[in-house]
């Protein structure tokens, strides 16, 4: 089994602080600092909480929020924490979120020789007006500086994240933006469109009427035209948001949320997943410190019991989102269901009208596949 497929848990710490929120980011956390000590004493005792339902990890992945606003000690304390608690492989990959703003060469050293071998830098647009419009508090020269201060830094797997689909800005902006970061040779570029929840400040102002967002067509133009740039670049379009330079820089983190791989989400709003559970923690920073170091508990917020049926049909949605699709042995042997016996007409049809690739044993979405994958998992 290669390292791609492991079978072993991954571990997710959220790290909810950052020093204002953007404008379209619906993920939790809050802007006062002066909660870290409170939320790391909890955070540790949280860890203590898992040692015997979770024993192993071979991926942590630190996110947020924005983890980079801890000093680099604290982040120190907590690998070390981490590594007490549990079996973490000197081959494991470790991945922290970072914002421009924030590091430097020296952080970025410190950072590698405590262990972390992955760097995601939330670029989101090397366009000065976009990174207004986002709410972001880098500009791009910050953005360049991090990125060539991580090669620097040795680091052999840098990860940059970019948003694209943004009101009232043309295919060829995009692709400046997107042609800068191949100029910094990334290992890996994670491509998101634009998506506005309904509580974040660029929702309520899309639901007011002060600008439209980009309809599905052109979305749909936007992801094709954005892959096929990638790929005839050397990128492999791995899942639907994803590219790299090649597999073993793929991120083995997400990966196990794509394939039911088990997995410990820490921290308030994370989520986990075992067996045919899952289960989150409250989406309150108070809630969570109060629980565990007043109370003693769990900070969980709710938990639900998957059904055979809903696993199923989450590996059907999640295969379909990847480049490595579904193994129809594999899934009849996991989930009980024969794919091309109950469904092979409408997957011959898919076939037919070029959405997915029927070889090998395998299905797989090609590009115009990935483009319409949700609509694909209703088959």
């Amino acid at each position: 089994m290669n390292r791609q497929e492991s079978s072993v848990p991954g571990l997710y710490i959220h790290i909810p602080f950052c020093k204002r929120r953007c404008g379209y980011c619906d993920f939790y956390s809050v802007t006062d600092t002066r909660l870290i000590t409170g939320f790391l004493d909890a955070l540790f005792k949280e860890i203590d909480k898992y040692r015997e339902e979770f024993r192993e990890f071979d991926t942590v992945y630190i996110g947020g929020g924005t983890p980079s606003l801890l000093s680099l000690d604290q982040i120190e304390a907590l690998l070390d924490k981490i590594r007490h608690a549990f079996t973490v492989p000197s081959d494991a990959e470790i991945t922290i979120e970072v914002n421009p703003a924030d590091w430097g060469i020296n952080d970025l050293n410190k950072a590698r020789d405590m262990g972390i071998n992955r760097i995601s830098i939330g670029v989101q647009s090397f366009n000065e007006e976009e990174l207004v419009f986002l709410g972001r508090r880098h500009n791009s020269g910050q953005a360049m500086r991090t990125i060539q201060d991580a090669h620097d830094a040795s680091f052999g797997n840098i990860g940059i994240d970019l948003i694209y689909g943004l009101p009232g800005r043309t295919f060829q902006q995009w692709q400046d933006s997107l042609m800068k970061a191949m100029a910094l040779e990334p290992a890996h570029l994670s491509c998101y469109e634009l998506e506005l929840k309904p509580r974040t400040p660029l929702g309520l102002k899309c639901e007011k009427g002060e600008f439209p967002l980009r309809t599905e067509d052109a979305g749909r133009d936007f992801f094709m035209r954005t892959s096929e740039i990638l790929e005839e670049s050397g990128y492999i379009h791995y899942e639907i948001s994803n590219f790299t330079r090649g597999m073993d820089k793929a991120s083995r983190h997400n990966q196990k949320y794509w394939d039911h791989t088990p997995y410990l989400g820490l921290g308030p709003s994370a989520h986990s997943f075992k067996g045919q559970r899952r289960w989150w923690n409250h989406e309150s920073l108070h809630d969570y410190i109060s629980d565990l170091l007043e109370g003693s508990l769990l900070p969980a917020g709710s938990s639900e019991e998957l059904t055979g049926e809903q696993l199923r049909l989450e590996a059907l949605f999640l295969g379909l989102r990847t480049r490595k699709g579904i193994d129809l042995v594999q899934y009849q042997r996991r989930y009980g269901y024969d794919l091309m016996k109950e469904k092979g007409q409408v997957l011959k049809e898919l076939s037919r009208t070029g959405l997915v690739e029927i070889e090998c044993g395998c299905i797989r979405p090609t590009r115009a596949g990935m483009a319409i994958a949700d609509s694909l998992a209703l088959l």
